[in-house]
């Protein structure tokens, strides 16, 4: 059965955008990625998206707000379609289709994000990038948004990997959540580290390759034996 944070994100489609505003979201979200929040200027989302100061300021306020609002168009459907990844798989377990193991946990992340990463139309990769200089740099105002309107999304993962992994603690099974999703979505930003030092295997903008190395890597450090405990021999 869905709880009721899941349900109410389903019923919330999103606002709805008139042309011009969605032409600024869209210039707006390539130079936020590319320059970050600091260095992108009103001026330069204006000429790029071939509109007045007056339009931006009528449809957003000011550029923090309209920050917000990129990343908010792109952060909640993904995040609603995680929430209907853990319902489905919560009826499966009920169902004794399923169990509640690693993998399948962290699948409920990863299915979106892939799908996510190939849509062009849900942002794809450049979300992705986005979403990533969030995590890294301080954007107090969208931090603050994330933890009102979706702290139970992290909630849910919380409570789920900790079915997965009865024996950790409450505080271990949070630290492998943190590592985990952060080794995922820096992965699916496409940020190819070995490059840096020369010629490199990696194809770090191929989604379906990511997935393939990415996850397997998770599950075992997240399965991994507790601190300062082996498994038996």
């Amino acid at each position: 059965m869905k709880s009721s944070p899941s349900s109410a994100a389903d019923a919330d489609p999103g606002p709805k955008y008139s042309e011009t505003a969605t032409r600024i979201l869209n210039a707006a979200e390539g130079l936020f990625v590319e320059l970050g929040l600091e260095a992108t200027s009103l001026r330069l989302i204006t000429q790029k998206a071939a509109v007045n100061l007056a339009a931006v300021n009528y449809h957003f306020r000011s550029k923090d707000a309209l920050f917000e609002a990129v990343f908010a168009r792109r952060f909640a459907p993904w995040a609603r379609e995680c929430l209907r990844e853990l319902d489905a798989l919560e009826a499966r377990v009920a169902a004794g289709k399923a169990v509640f193991d690693v993998e399948a946990v962290m699948m409920c992340y990863v299915r979106p994000a892939l799908a996510l990463s190939k849509d062009p139309s849900l942002g794809g990769a450049l979300f992705v990038r986005l979403f990533s200089r969030v995590l890294v740099e301080n954007h107090r105002q969208v931090r603050e948004t994330l933890s009102r309107d979706w702290g139970h999304l992290v909630a849910r993962y919380t409570v789920a990997l900790g079915r997965a992994l009865p024996q950790l603690s409450s505080e271990e099974v949070a630290w492998r959540l943190h590592l985990g999703l952060s080794v995922m979505f820096h992965a699916f930003a496409g940020n190819d580290i070995l490059k840096l030092f020369g010629r490199s295997a990696v194809s770090a903008r191929d989604p379906d390759l990511i997935v393939k190395h990415v996850v397997p890597f998770v599950v075992a450090g997240m399965s991994a034996a507790p601190h300062g405990r082996h498994p038996a021999a």
